[in-house]
Order: structure tokens, then sequence, then C-alpha cells
């Protein structure tokens, strides 16, 4: 009897939320409106679980503070966006600050927009670089730092964030690109978490650039402790040294970053199967040499160019497609499949 009971409450319960769904104007029996639905259905679900109030604060804050986030992202979400990285400490007239300000500069001059923790140093630096059109601040509470940096203090798009993992969220959900100039714990956090999501698969191949001015020489050590005291230890795999590359001239790191995107434009899974968008098809004979020379990222199969697959629903359907069967490992070698299908649209031109 009380299994009965409990079934007809939850049915009800179910039924009350597709109601609210409909009342916000979306259709539960779309993807959109059943994911509403089972948002609201996880929050009911708390207060079975015996939730206390400090976790109950803690969830709807940082729920909060991502809703915020992607409503002041949205209107800029066609628009390529590079988070810059680097010391607070770092003065106006350091070389370091120099050099972001003119990789910045350089960006925004081809209609990219920067994204900073907001605060001063090379943070300043890149939003100094791109001005503050531009540039996003995505800045943290602390103790001892000041929120905002001069330039993008009371601009729309500077968003004070409580939680570290939000915010940390929010630079890689909207990057298209990660640029790290030297700095300290904070630096070698986010250079290191960008590429442990991006070798483990849970965010997408972009570019990661390591930018030293001219004659520097901080990402020439830190790459020579990858190399010696990772990779020669067997910590990592030979294929993740193509997730970043390390530059000493910021318009070469620029250009880096761009070309990245030459042909290619987005990915995407459809289950087991990676999706590739891409400007510009492929000549046969460089399908060819892609499936000869990259055959270890295949479970089963070829890679196939095709048209927009069914499950995509319409998302860029101007845009050819590679597909095929993924074994779900080596991301930096898919990384470096990227860049061979930009040098193969390079020798079309």
């Amino acid at each position: 009897m009380n299994r009965k009971k409990n079934e007809d409450d939850h049915q009800a319960l179910l039924d009350r939320l597709t109601q609210a769904v409909v009342a916000l104007g979306a259709d539960p029996d779309q993807l959109r409106g059943k994911v509403l639905r089972e948002l609201m259905h996880t929050t009911t679900k708390l207060a079975d679980d015996g939730t206390d109030v400090g976790e109950l604060k803690l969830l709807s804050r940082s729920l909060k503070e991502l809703r915020y986030a992607l409503k002041v992202f949205r209107p800029y979400k066609d628009t390529r966006k590079i988070s810059i990285f680097g010391s607070a400490r770092t003065p106006t007239d350091h070389p370091d600050y120099i050099a972001a300000a003119n990789f910045a500069k350089d960006m925004a001059s081809h209609e990219w927009m920067v994204i900073t923790g907001a605060g001063d140093g090379i943070m300043r630096a890149g939003h100094d670089g791109a001005e503050r059109e531009a540039s996003f601040g995505v800045s943290i509470n602390l103790p001892f730092e000041t929120n905002a940096n001069d330039i993008i203090a009371g601009d729309n798009k500077l968003i004070t964030f409580r939680y570290f993992f939000t915010r940390k969220l929010i630079f890689m959900w909207m990057s298209h690109a990660v640029a790290l100039f030297p700095g300290g714990f904070g630096t070698q956090d986010e250079g290191f978490e960008a590429l442990t999501l991006i070798q483990t698969g849970k965010a997408p191949v972009l570019p990661i650039v390591c930018v030293d001015p001219p004659g520097g020489d901080y990402w020439k050590h830190w790459d020579n402790y990858v190399r010696r005291s990772l990779l020669e230890k067997g910590w990592i795999s030979e294929d993740d040294l193509h997730l970043y590359k390390v530059f000493d001239d910021p318009a070469a790191a620029a250009q880096h970053v761009r070309r990245f995107y030459r042909n290619y434009h987005s990915a995407r899974f459809v289950r087991d199967t990676q999706v590739l968008r891409i400007h510009r098809p492929l000549a046969d004979a460089q399908l060819e040499l892609l499936n000869d020379e990259f055959a270890v990222l295949l479970k089963e199969g070829y890679i196939t160019q095709t048209g927009p697959l069914k499950e995509e629903r319409g998302i860029y359907p101007g845009l050819t497609r590679l597909q095929w069967t993924s074994t779900k490992r080596g991301y930096g070698t898919l990384r470096k499949l990227i860049d061979t299908v930009n040098e193969m649209d390079a020798a079309n031109a």
C-alpha cells in the first residue's frame, strides 16, 4: 500500500513539474523542456535527502552563479574567446605584461574577445591590450585582492564568483583557446587543469599556448620539467605533448591560435562517433591520408566525410563533417589530426 502511495505521489509531483514547464513556455515533450523538468525534479529530491542548510546554500549559490554567467556570455556566443592566465603581481612595465598586452591586442584585432580573472598584473594586461569592449572579467572574491582592475571595473561583462569551481568551469566552457603567461600557483593550476580536461576528453580540444616575451625562458623551463619529470617517467604519453605549444613570440602565439580554426570549426560526440565540423571539405586523397596516419584513433571502420548527422538537429547545417567510431583516447593525437586538417586546407588554397 505504501509503495502504491509513493508511486502516486511521485507521479503527482512529475505532473506538477510538467505544468510548471508549460507555464514557463517550454514544451515538456521536447529536449529543452525535459531537461528543465529534470533539473526541477533533482532540486525537489534535496528535500528528501536530508540536505542541511549549508549544503543547500552551496548548491543554490553555485547554480545562481552559473546561471548569471551564462546570461552574461550568451549575447557573445558566436564570438571566439581566449582565456588569458598569468601572475596578478606582474608590474605594468614588465616584459611579461607588455607581451600579454600585445598578444591580447593582436587577438582583439582579429575579432576575438579575451577572458581574464579581472585582477591586476597579466589579467589587467589582457584587458589593456584587448580594451574594455572586447574583454570579459571573471573575478573571484578574495580577502586580500581587489575584485577588478580599473579597465574592466563596472563593465556589464564583469562577473564576480564566490566559488573557484564555478569560475573555473566558466573559464573553460566559454573559451576557444587558452594563453598562459608566467605566473604562480594559480597560473600553474589553471594550465594543468585545462590540459587534464582536454587529455581526458572532458573538454573539447583547443589550442593552449604558453607565452614568454622575446628571450624569456619561464615556459622553456616548465616544458623541460614536463618532458623530464612527467614524460620520461611515464606519467604522460608522447601524444600529450601536442596539447600545448611554447612560444617566446606573442605574435607567433596569436597566429598559432587563429590557425587552429582555419578549417576546423568545432567537435562533438554522438554516442561513440567523434564528429569534427570543418568549413571546407577535403579531397578524397587527403581523407585517405588521414585514415592512414590516424588509424590509432579509430575503434573500427574509417574516417568518413559527410553532411550533418541527424542527431545534430540542424546545428551548423552548412558545415562538412569528418566522423569516425572513436576509441575516446589519444586527444593529443586528435589535436595533431586537427592541425593536419588545417594544413591540408592551406595546401588547397
